[in-house]
Order: C-alpha cells, then structure tokens, then sequence
C-alpha cells in the first residue's frame, strides 16, 4: 500500500460521477478525506446500501490505474435537511417528504407507497402518512388491516408492512364509512395522526399528500415541517396544468421542490408488451426544464402495479427483480439523493406569502 497523496485523490474522484447525486464525488461531499486506518473514505447521504460494492468496484479501478495503491471504504449516511420557515424538524424523523399532485387520478398515491418500500428496501427506516383523510388509501396499498394501539394511552403506535410504518385514518374508520367533514376537522385530524404517532427513529416519513392545491393542502405544507416534495403527473396537458400549480404551491411556501415524477408514461400491453406513449410523452420532463427542478423519472401505466396495490402488495414488494421495481427504486434513490444534494435545501430561496395571499 502506497501513502495516498490527498490531492492526487481528490482528482481521481472529481472523475467519478454518481447518477443519482448528479455530481462528481468531491463535488457532492461525499469525500471525507483519508480515515486514520489510510483509507479513502467515501460517505453517501441517501440510503445507498446497492451501490456500495459497484461504487467501490469503480474506484479501486480508477485507483489502481493512477498507480495508488490503498483501501476503500465506503458507507451512507441519512443526515436531517432544512425545513421551510421558522418549523422545527419533528423529533426523531429527520426528513419529511410530501408525495403531491395538482388533481387526483395520477396515480401519486400507488406511487407514494412504491416509493416508502423502495426506500425500506434500500436500508432506511421510514413512515408513511396517509394524509388524504377523504380518500385514504395507503391501508389497502400496503396491505394492513386492523387499528392502531396505544401502549400509554397518548400516542398510538403505527402499523407496520414491508418494512413502512403507517398511520392513516383508514385505521381508525370502517372502509366504506365517508369522513363528512369540513376543514378544520380534517386539519386537526392530520396534526393529531402526525405528532400523536409514536413513529420512533425515522429516516424518512413520507407524506402521501391529498390531491389539489386548496386548504388542507395549504396549512399542511405551511405546518409540517418538509425537508422537501415531489410532484406526480401525468404526461397529458390537463395534469400538467394541475401539477404546475401543486409545485409552485411548495415553492410559495418555503419548500423544497425535489423535482417530478411522471406516471402512466407509456402504456404497456399486457398481451404483446408493446409500449405506447398514449397520454403524451415528455410533459413531466418538460415541465421540469420549465420550472427548473429534477426530472426523477417516467412509470409506465402497467396493468401489474395496479393489481399489486390493489393486493396490498406494492410492485418493489411484489416483483423485486422486476423492471417496475427497478424503475421505482431509481426514482427513489434520484429523490433522496436530491435531497442530500441540496444539503441545506432552498428554504428561503422563495419568497414567503401569508394565508392571505393565496
């Protein structure tokens, strides 16, 4: 082993490009330096459990073809990131992140729990929040019947199915029974699931969000405090119409944008495979060069990820070696590595405006 020369390495890894952070290594942060055992040491701030041994491979080679000689070693770390406005971070979750849409029908919550095991799968410790009180959902997606305890009698504790602990309203009314309420009810209902949740350690809670951009909306993305949100569309103008104002709703308020998802991209058959772009093609990356954030990826409308949710087994569950799950676990990891990125988040980088001004 050779004694590693500190800027010799830092011009081996500025080549070395991560896809999911979008930068070189040095560049990102994700050098720490050479560690007191002489080993480069290399720190990921999304759960990268996957990418660790091809990560590793990669830099040995570029490594070894400079003639350094030296271990590697390579972990990831979840770290907690800017909330907007004056709210403080929840104890014990470090980041909270909202799963949006401008108008319900996109899909963005099958994508919402796709994306909460994916995560789960790649090592985190994550919650789900099911915060569309009209329409709760995740029960059924995630495969969980029954109610939430309470072991002190203040908070209830969530439950829990491949590998997301929940809450959602869902747990605590009968299936079919509708929650006739106006806002106010809804608001403090979704504030009670949230702080009256003993979620434990998390690295992230993921919010699926009610669709719209009307008052619930509003006051969840002004009281909760998010490290950041994601937008799902559809490719078709209506939904782009819709998504634009959920996105600019995050932005007005102080949060993160962390870029959009575009769901049903393509329609793929389910007898002979063809795929067919059928609502359009590339409006969610369009819209994403427009209001200049990550295009996180495109899911194809498949008859398969309906049919697992519907099951209560999502697709990254159900098919995890398939090219659904893969194109889940992408996107997951583009999110939180964009969070990561952005380190202190763009709080701050919008202005604020009052209840009123909306």
């Amino acid at each position: 082993m050779t004694n590693p020369d500190e800027s010799q390495i830092r011009d081996i890894l500025s080549a070395i490009h991560d896809p999911y952070l979008g930068q070189d290594l040095v560049s990102a942060g994700a050098y720490r330096g050479i560690d007191a055992g002489g080993a480069v040491s290399i720190v990921l701030g999304y759960p990268a459990a996957a990418r660790i041994e091809p990560l590793k491979a990669e830099i040995d080679g570029a490594l070894k073809a400079a003639g350094v000689q030296c271990p590697v070693s390579i972990d990831w770390e979840v770290t907690a990131h800017a909330v907007q406005g004056q709210l403080a971070p929840l104890a014990g979750i470090k980041n909270i992140i909202a799963v949006a849409s401008g108008k319900g029908g996109v899909g963005k919550s099958t994508t919402a729990a796709n994306l909460a095991v994916a995560l789960a799968q790649a090592g985190a410790t994550v919650g789900m929040l099911d915060a569309d009180v009209y329409g709760p959902s995740q029960p059924r997606m995630l495969g969980i019947s029954g109610k939430p305890e309470s072991k002190d009698g203040k908070v209830m504790e969530p439950l829990e199915n491949h590998g997301v602990k929940s809450m959602s309203i869902g747990y605590l009314v009968d299936e079919d029974q509708p929650m006739v309420w106006r806002g106010p009810m809804v608001t403090q209902a979704l504030t009670q699931l949230l702080n009256e949740t003993n979620w434990g350690e998390l690295d992230y809670l993921v919010v699926d969000m009610p669709p719209g951009t009307g008052d619930t909306q509003l006051t969840m993305s002004q009281r909760v405090p998010l490290a950041g949100a994601v937008i799902v569309t559809t490719p078709q103008d209506i939904a782009l119409l819709d998504a634009r104002k959920g996105l600019q709703m995050f932005r007005k308020v102080n949060v993160n944008v962390l870029g959009i998802i575009e769901n049903m991209s393509t329609h793929v058959c389910s007898n002979c495979g063809h795929e067919e772009a059928i609502f359009g093609k590339d409006g969610g990356q369009a819209m994403a060069t427009t209001y200049e954030t990550r295009y996180l990826g495109g899911l194809p409308l498949d008859i398969r990820i309906r049919e697992q949710a519907d099951s209560g087994t999502p697709s990254v569950a159900a098919e995890p070696d398939g090219d659904v799950a893969a194109a889940y676990r992408e996107i997951a990891l583009k999110m939180t590595a964009g969070l990561a990125r952005d380190a202190s988040g763009t709080a701050g980088a919008f202005p604020s405006i009052s209840e009123d001004d909306s």
